[in-house]
């Protein structure tokens, strides 16, 4: 079971995407384990330990592991960017995780195709209360997207009426970015939202700790040959703002154990200069 006393874990896979988590820690502190460096602090009131898992499924099984094994972590988010699959997906938009599944796994004809073999699983739940939460956070934010990054991010990258959406992720060890791979996925598992390679893994190491999981994605391409989005630019000046704003409100509504509200209260912001420096 998870220790209900521990951390919060925060991962996410490229560097840009922590930078401005790592920015707003109070006394975070390096603790090096493996060839992984975990950040131990208090974010918006609550104890953390934010973490760069890097690239791949491996990868962020084994960071994963530490959360549960070293830190004892009593819940864990996954953020970052992810491609498109669904037609109603759009760039700009945020994928909250209800599911996960490892579209690259077959070990057919001993097990089903995409079966973890011996578990008898081949969609890992999110845990509902956190998918739940974050995109609440997520929701709130996005009614305003020019709030978060400004009228000039919004037109440099086309981002009109960006939305939240709740869903099946799909993780594989391969970047997708054909049409003829997006076309055979969306085939394969049409109710897949978005495809990464890092979240399905993550939640498999949490079914088996049973600690609560959930990923926040935002959408920076369609996963096909069009992609043609400024990447670097877009994590720094859409991902990470995005993803720094929609965790700190929720960790900023959060409950304590009894099931009380936090004693700071929900976080309230009164003028654009005090948004801006909140995220």
């Amino acid at each position: 079971m998870p220790n209900p006393a521990g951390p919060i874990g925060i991962v996410a896979a490229l560097r840009q995407e922590l930078s401005g988590l790592l920015a707003l820690m109070h006394d975070g502190q390096p603790v090096h384990i493996g060839n992984r460096e975990f950040w131990v602090g208090e974010l918006d009131g609550s104890q953390v330990v934010v973490v760069l898992s890097r690239v791949g499924k491996v990868a962020a099984a084994a960071t994963a592991a530490v959360l549960a094994a070293h830190f004892g972590a009593r819940a864990i988010v996954y953020t970052g960017v992810a491609g498109a699959l669904a037609p109603q997906v759009a760039i700009g938009d945020v994928v909250v995780s209800t599911e996960f599944l490892q579209h690259d796994v077959d070990a057919s004809p001993l097990f089903p195709r995409w079966e973890i073999p011996l578990t008898g699983i081949t969609r890992f739940k999110a845990d509902a209360k956190l998918a739940k939460a974050l995109a609440a956070s997520a929701r709130t934010l996005l009614a305003n997207p020019s709030f978060l990054v400004g009228d000039t991010v919004l037109h440099a990258f086309g981002l009109t009426a960006p939305r939240v959406h709740t869903g099946l992720i799909i993780s594989g060890d391969r970047f997708v970015s054909t049409e003829a791979e997006s076309t055979a996925l969306r085939s394969a598992l049409p109710d897949a939202l978005a495809v990464e390679m890092e979240g399905a893994a993550v939640a498999q190491v949490c079914h088996e700790w049973s600690i609560p999981f959930a990923a926040v994605r935002i959408i920076s391409d369609r996963a096909d040959d069009a992609a043609g989005v400024d990447f670097p630019r877009f994590i720094t000046e859409v991902e990470s703002r995005y993803s720094v704003a929609i965790i700190r409100r929720w960790l900023s509504h959060a409950l304590d154990d009894q099931g009380k509200s936090r004693p700071d209260g929900p976080l309230h912001l009164s003028s654009e200069a005090e948004h801006k420096s909140w995220i």
